[in-house]
C-alpha cells in the first residue's frame, strides 16, 4: 500500500508539475490517470511476481535439502538406509531397461561391538568414519552407490559389472580396509569387514537380492570373518 503512494506521487509529480494551482485540462487528467494506473499495476505485478519467485526458489532449495538430509547419514556423510533404498531402486530399474547386472555387496565391520566395549564408543565412531572413507573412495571411482545401511554394516550397489569382476572389486575392498589404520591415543588399530555379495536376476526386486546379499554376508561371519562369500557360491554348496 505504501509503494502504491508513494509511486502515485511521483508519477503526478512528473505529470502534473509541483504547482497545486495549474490549470490542466480534464482530457489530460483522464489520459494521465489511465497511464498512472497502468504503470503501477505493472510495476506491482512485476514486483510481486519477482517477490513469489524468490519466495518459491527459497522453498525449493530448503526441500530439497530437507530431503537430502533425510537420506543422509549424520556421523559418517553416507547415503542413510532410506536414501540407499530410494537411489537403489532407480538404478536397478534403469539397469534392467538397459540388460544390464546388479550386484550387492553387503559389508559388516569384524567384532564392532567388542571394539566399542573395550575402546568406547567414540573410537567406535571413528572406525565407521573410517572405513566409510574407505569405502566411499572405492565407490566414487568405480561410480558405485555406497550406503550405511545400519549400525555397523555398509551397503555398496554395482551395475553394468560381471559377476566375476564384481567378486573382484569385493575383495579389493576387503583388503582396502583391512589396510586402513584407525589412530588411537597414538597408536593405530586396524579393523576386517566381510562382505556378502548377490546378483540380481531377471525379475528379482531390490528386498530380495539385499536378503541374499545378508545371508552371504551370515555365511562369511560364520566361516571366520575377513572374507567375500558370494550368495551363488552359497547355494551351491548348500545344494550340494
Amino acid at each position: 500500500m505504501g509503494l502504491t503512494v508513494v509511486l502515485t506521487l511521483s508519477l503526478c509529480l512528473l505529470q502534473f508539475g509541483p504547482d497545486p494551482d495549474a490549470v490542466v485540462r480534464v482530457s489530460f487528467v483522464t489520459k494521465s490517470s489511465l497511464l498512472i494506473s497502468t504503470i503501477i499495476s505493472g510495476l506491482l505485478t512485476a514486483a510481486l511476481s519477482f517477490r513469489s519467485a524468490l519466495t518459491m526458489r527459497e522453498l525449493a532449495l530448503t526441500r530439497a535439502e530437507l530431503q537430502r538430509i533425510s537420506g543422509t547419514d549424520q556421523l559418517t556423510g553416507l547415503l542413510n538406509r532410506r536414501g540407499f533404498d530410494q537411489a537403489a531402486e532407480a538404478a536397478l530399474t534403469k539397469a534392467r531397461g538397459g540388460n544390464l547386472p546388479t550386484t550387492v555387496l553387503m559389508c559388516d565391520i569384524d567384532r564392532f561391538k567388542a571394539i566399542n566395549d573395550q575402546f568406547g564408543h567414540d573410537f567406535g565412531d571413528k572406525v565407521l568414519i573410517s572405513i566409510a572413507e574407505v569405502l566411499r573412495s572405492f565407490a566414487e571411482r568405480r561410480q558405485m552407490l555406497v550406503a550405511r545401511h545400519g549400525g555397523e554394516e555398509f551397503a555398496v550397489l554395482m551395475t553394468g559389472v560381471s559377476k566375476e569382476r564384481a567378486a573382484q572389486y569385493a575383495e579389493e575392498l576387503r583388503q582396502a580396509c583391512a589396510a586402513e589404520a584407525v589412530l588411537r591415543e597414538g597408536a593405530s588399530t586396524n579393523v576386517t569387514i566381510s562382505i556378502g555379495l548377490a546378483e540380481s536376476h531377471a525379475g528379482m526386486d531390490l528386498a530380495k537380492v539385499m536378503r541374499l546379499a545378508d545371508q552371504a554376508l551370515y555365511a562369511a561371519k560364520h566361516r571366520g570373518r575377513n572374507r567375500v562369500v558370494r550368495a551363488d557360491v552359497l547355494v551351491d554348496s548348500i545344494a550340494a
